[in-house]
């Protein structure tokens, strides 16, 4: 194992393990206030890099499809929130799409793009209703909703670069995986 690969998977590991609060701390108005959205919240953060690394391990086209369906789906569901639209289980929603995304690495499991980008365009709708709903009052719909896009981005950009540092030690982002998945059981019974 080479030194790059080995901080690669620190890095991970790193994500997997974040003390970041389970709860999302107040923030201020407009597109900060959308970029911190996800990168505060435990759930947000391991789940959108779980997108990233998970569209890797897939390949091909969902390199690019899986994400970019999160990122759709996402911002409709914050358009349906930020209206104040109810959906239930969202919390319940969220966490379960931290276990299910863990285990799909994990497991490395290989479906086809299409399928791939409708499970996490499934989970999507519970992360972009969160990030709508709880948009602070005074803050710019706009703002903050390309504020949590390009964050949510991001976090996939970031996700695909950890699944490409990793992708020769597939036991490390497999365990990383475990890691993320049991994160989510333990949300779902904290819920």
């Amino acid at each position: 194992m080479n030194s790059k690969s080995i901080r690669w998977c620190i890095a991970l590991m790193s994500v997997a393990f974040s003390s970041i609060a389970h709860a999302h701390p107040g923030h201020g108005g407009g597109m900060m206030a959308g970029i911190a959205h996800p990168l505060f919240g435990l759930d947000h953060l391991l789940a959108m890099v779980a997108v990233g690394i998970w569209a890797y391990q897939l390949g091909g086209r969902a390199k690019w499809l899986v994400p970019a369906s999160f990122v759709a789906l996402m911002a409709v569901a914050g358009g349906v929130g930020m209206a104040g639209i109810g959906l239930p289980m969202v919390e319940a929603g969220i966490a379960a799409s931290v276990l299910v995304l863990g285990l799909l690495i994990a497991f490395a499991i290989r479906v086809t793009p299409a399928f791939g980008a409708g499970i996490v365009a499934l989970f999507a709708i519970f992360h972009g209703h969160a990030h709508g709903a709880e948009m602070p009052l005074l803050g710019s719909a706009w703002q903050y909703g390309i504020g949590f896009i390009v964050s949510t981005a991001a976090l996939h950009g970031l996700g695909m670069a950890l699944g490409k540092g990793c992708a020769k030690q597939a036991l490390w982002l497999r365990a990383a995986g475990a890691m993320v998945a049991a994160t989510g059981a333990w949300m779902i019974a904290g819920a």
